[in-house]
């Protein structure tokens, strides 16, 4: 007889918490970040770890299983070939969960889970502009030091035929 899980529930039934979970990790996996209640921060986590160590495996078998959890087939494929591999060397704790204080409506605490060490594409921009703006701010410093050099050897020969002058 299948017993259901010890500590708190995510809702009605198991079937109910089964599904909430796939399609937390669903989300999870597809944004990088969500944004959700801590209690289901917290009961999301081993979920999501245990379906990325099936990714870094990689071979049919954990691929199989993983999609009779997820079964968007893009997630899946998402998985096993950019996030699987981008945790290769770490053990686990590849995600992080932050609290954000209290919703509005309800008051319930919320928190954010987010994979770690995953750039997503408006950090990857915002690096690279960061990066081209001191590229931009050091080479116009390099000039201007340049110029004030110049400056300074035109004054230095201009004193120099005045001194021949005199």
């Amino acid at each position: 007889m299948p017993k259901p899980t010890k500590g708190a529930r995510l809702g009605g039934s198991a079937a109910h918490e089964k599904l909430l979970l796939a399609n937390l990790a669903k989300s999870l996996f597809e944004h990088g970040r969500i944004t959700t209640t801590e209690a289901k921060a917290r009961r999301l986590r081993p979920y999501a770890e245990r379906l990325v160590t099936k990714a870094k495996k990689g071979d049919l078998h954990n691929r199989r299983q993983v999609l009779q959890v997820i079964t968007d087939k893009s997630v899946v494929h998402t998985l096993f070939t950019e996030i699987g591999p981008r945790y290769e060397n770490r053990p686990g704790g590849y995600t992080r969960i932050t609290k954000i204080g209290n919703r509005r409506g309800d008051n319930a605490p919320m928190a954010v889970i987010e994979l770690v060490e995953a750039l997503t594409v408006a950090q990857e921009a915002t690096g690279e502009a960061e990066a081209a703006t001191k590229r931009a701010a050091k080479d116009a410093e390099v000039a201007e030091v340049a110029t004030e050099s110049k400056v300074d050897v035109t004054k230095d020969e201009e004193a120099a035929e005045e001194s021949k002058d005199a």
